[in-house]
């Protein structure tokens, strides 16, 4: 009885075992493509540009003040003091041109215009 037992046993065991190691495959896989994938042309573009600090500071009042306050920190939008200490540069640039958190609209500004942003942000 306790041969028969084991035989019914040790194939479960292999069974849920190839379960969890496939699983532990599907999250690894899915982790390394979530951190390694590709980067959006415009995003790319924005990031290799250096944007003007004091483009940026007027881009920001006449499209970001009315939310984020005249010194950006914050009113119906979040404060974004030190903003560049919480959140990366390319996620700064989808944050402002998918408009993902309500009520943030979406913007479209140029590969040119976006980098003038970013440049003040990063000086918040």
């Amino acid at each position: 009885m306790e041969q028969s037992l084991s035989k019914v046993i040790e194939p479960r065991a292999a069974q849920v075992l190839g379960w969890i190691a496939a699983g532990v495959v599907v999250i690894a896989i899915s982790l390394l493509l979530a951190f390694f994938r590709p980067t959006d042309p415009y995003v790319s573009t924005v990031l290799t540009l250096t944007g003007d600090t004091e483009r940026g500071q007027a881009i920001f009042q006449i499209n970001c003040a009315g939310c984020h306050g005249l010194e950006g920190r914050g009113l119906v939008g979040p404060d974004l003091a030190n903003v560049s200490n919480r959140k990366s540069r390319k996620d700064l640039i989808l944050q402002v041109t998918t408009g993902e958190t309500p009520p943030m609209p979406k913007f479209q500004p140029s590969p040119e215009t976006m980098a003038d942003l970013l440049s003040y942000l990063e000086t918040l």
